[in-house]
């Protein structure tokens, strides 16, 4: 089997520079972004490796289809303590990893103490930078062959959604033992596609997994290319090198948009950019000055022109992908200039210079320097006087990073996340302060939210927890603490015989359900 799909892959290389390329049949071959880092699914952190991942590997919940809504993967059921500390889950029997040993408790058990414990024998083979999604796990426990226990040592609401996303998939304890540090080229789980090989710089291919306890996958197998070149890559689609292209340059959609030999798919995921302001010093301590900011600028403009509608307006820090916990009873700051300047008078604040950090490019910041440029022309439009500093994207987050005082007084940010926690829990709350470690660098606080936050965390009842995060939302959004933007909606093209194919609102790229004539 591994020697006929390293042909097929070579033969897709081959036929993938001129026009008259064509991939092979019942052969998916995805255009990625960029070579993976490492197929170890508790060591990456990257969207575009874990689009590999989750084909190959499982978590014990999962995220439905097309929503964050959890559901059953390699657990059957769970239950939960009434105070929210134990869950317990009951395994799927006569699941087998793709190297044949059997999925079991204490294959669970191996994962997160691997990850969370520092004398586990395979604790050398992290770094684990995500391992802290389940630092609250005191102790995993196996009761029986197909059940496992998590104890906590506080209630902790986001469990479950972490769980369900990339770094609580399960790898093989075997495999792991038999490749040590080197199990990230040589990744074994149980999900419906198996690893086959990693031809760095070139390819990596994974093939249908034909004892997959599920539906079998609908290609005999896919093959991850790394075009880390936008304007290659959009080549490459046109010219038939690759059937599925991620991540496609505003420019170049509405043309896919328009041939009928292309789909061209979306979908809004959890995603928020924004531009956070300093409330320690300088002209945005006032919050009608930060108001004044939300009603300058258009940001319909914004995701229509400059993002040529690749994303939505955003309302606050909650994005919509979030539906259950998403308020839409707050709208968007509506573009309303003559409102800016009447909040502005009433401030009195009458030296309105400020500095506006922007990057070159980095993760989800969407054409950031056209945006920084378009959001400075508004705001000086209403009196502001806006002087951008650029910086790439390493030195930018070296200055942002540590707090705005004394630096700027405006940042790009972007954040793309699993649970509604995550971001509010460390951008908004008075404790996450960057000399208390966390990334509010603009110095936000609010009591309430605060408590809202501390209190969703570990509020156990689906209902009160999403009330929580609506009232977070309300009540951020009319402080104002950023210029809420953008929700970026994710993009990718396939060729029209590719039948099945649909992006998920967590970023994943699950695959095992396309089939292609």
């Amino acid at each position: 089997m591994k020697s006929l799909l390293r042909g097929v892959a070579f033969a897709v290389l081959l036929a993938a520079s001129p026009a008259v390329a064509q991939t092979p049949p019942n052969v998916l071959v995805v255009g990625q972004i960029a070579e993976p880092q490492s197929l170890d699914p508790h060591v990456v952190t990257a969207a575009n490796d874990f689009r590999i991942l989750v084909n190959v590997f499982e978590g014990l919940v999962r995220f439905g289809d097309g929503t964050l809504e959890i559901e059953p993967a390699l657990a059957t059921d769970w239950t939960i303590s009434d105070d929210g500390l134990v869950y317990t889950f009951n395994l799927r029997e006569g699941v087998t990893f793709h190297d044949g040993t059997p999925f079991n408790a204490e294959a669970v058990k191996f994962n997160f103490d691997r990850m969370l414990d520092e004398n586990h024998p395979y604790y050398h083979t992290g770094p684990f930078p995500l391992s802290f999604f389940f630092g609250e796990i005191a102790e995993t426990t196996v009761l029986d062959d197909y059940t496992v226990q998590f104890t906590l040592s506080l209630p902790f609401a986001p469990f479950m959604s972490n769980l369900a996303g990339t770094t609580g998939v399960i790898v093989s304890p075997a495999a792991v033992a038999e490749h040590d540090e080197n199990f990230g080229r040589n990744p074994v789980g149980t999900g419906p596609f198996k690893f086959e090989e990693w031809q760095s710089n070139a390819r990596v291919v994974v093939s249908r997994n034909d004892d997959y306890w599920g539906e079998p996958a609908g290609v005999e197998a896919v093959v991850f290319r790394p075009i880390t070149d936008a304007n290659t890559r959009v080549a490459e689609m046109l010219s038939g090198g690759i059937d599925v292209m991620v991540e496609v340059p505003p420019d170049n959609v509405a043309m896919f948009d328009t041939d009928p030999g292309f789909l061209v798919h979306d979908a809004v995921g959890p995603h928020v950019w924004y531009v956070m302001l300093n409330m320690r010093e300088g002209p945005f301590t006032d919050v009608r000055i930060r108001q004044a900011a939300n009603y300058a600028v258009n940001k319909d403009t914004l995701v229509n022109d400059v993002l040529q509608g690749t994303a939505d307006v955003s309302a606050g820090p909650i994005p919509p992908a979030f539906n259950w916990a998403y308020n839409e009873d707050v709208g968007p700051y509506p573009y309303d200039p003559d409102r800016a300047r009447e909040l502005i008078a009433e401030a009195g604040i009458e030296d309105l210079s400020v500095t506006f950090y922007v990057t070159e490019g980095g993760s989800g910041m969407l054409d950031p320097i056209p945006m920084g440029t378009a959001i400075q022309a508004d705001l000086e439009a209403v009196g502001f006087d806006v002087a951008i500093q650029t910086y790439e994207w390493n030195t930018f987050l070296a200055n942002v990073n540590p707090g705005l005082e004394g630096k700027a007084d405006m940042a790009q940010m972007a954040w793309m996340t699993s649970d509604p926690d995550t971001l509010p829990f460390l951008t908004l709350r008075t404790a996450a302060w960057p000399e208390d470690g966390g990334f509010n660098s603009s110095y936000y606080s609010n009591v309430d939210v605060d408590e809202m936050l501390d209190q969703a965390r570990m509020e156990t009842d689906f209902d009160v927890r999403a009330q929580l995060y609506k009232d977070v939302h309300q009540v951020v959004h009319d402080d104002a603490p950023w210029i809420f933007v953008a929700n970026w909606k994710q993009n990718a093209v396939t060729t029209a015989d590719v039948e099945g194919f649909a992006l998920q609102p967590n970023f994943s790229l699950i695959l095992s359900g396309v089939t292609k004539n």
